[in-house]
């Protein structure tokens, strides 16, 4: 089965009837009224919402919005989980294999020695005001999370464009030096042993 598909089935087993009424209602000026009225489950509606192409494996910003809007958090992780698998990005749209590996070197660096100056790196990294607090309210109680959820965020963005280099620079550009220098050795290392 599609795992795009098999999440959104997922998902609608999560769903009660009111909270589908709910995301029916947000979805008014995006579906035709009487399609709209004869949608009964949630698994309907997502079909609805792919065949506008208001969502896909590829873009499913929509899906986390309604889910915010009916205050589904829960929801909204098991996207976002779905994105961190690598489902939900174009494999044209990726980094190359050997860009990736490098990456999860410099992001596993960057979440143990990065605390509160988080924003200060995403905002030198080009992430808006507007996802940086969708982050924030998503995962408000664990600093970790929000910047790792902000690197992948950046991570999508990018797509394929995503580099290491961008990282460390933008290390650089917010005095967070050491880290850099950290982020560096670790991937001279890395490529020490791949000799």
């Amino acid at each position: 089965m599609d795992p795009f598909l098999a999440l959104l089935n997922s998902l609608s087993a999560c769903l009660s009837a009111s909270e589908v009424s709910a995301l029916k209602f947000l979805c008014q000026d995006k579906i035709g009224k009487r399609k709209l009225e004869s949608v009964q489950s949630a698994r309907e509606l997502f079909v609805c919402l792919m065949e506008q192409q208001l969502i896909s494996r590829y873009d499913v910003d929509l899906l986390k919005t309604m889910f915010k809007s009916i205050k589904r958090e829960d929801l909204i992780l098991q996207l976002e989980q779905f994105i961190e698998d690598g489902e939900a990005i174009a494999p044209d749209e990726q980094p190359d294999l050997e860009e990736r590996r490098l990456q999860k070197v410099v992001i596993e660096v960057i979440c143990e020695n990065i605390g509160r100056d988080w924003k200060m790196l995403m905002r030198k990294l080009n992430l808006s005001e507007a996802r940086l607090e969708e982050i924030e309210d998503a995962k408000p109680h664990n600093l970790r999370e929000r910047l790792f959820w902000s690197l992948r965020t950046w991570q999508k963005l990018k797509g394929k464009d995503a580099k290491v280099t961008d990282l460390i620079k933008a290390l650089r550009g917010c005095n967070m030096n050491l880290v850099a220098d950290i982020a560096e050795q670790k991937l001279s290392c890395l490529n020490t042993e791949n000799m």
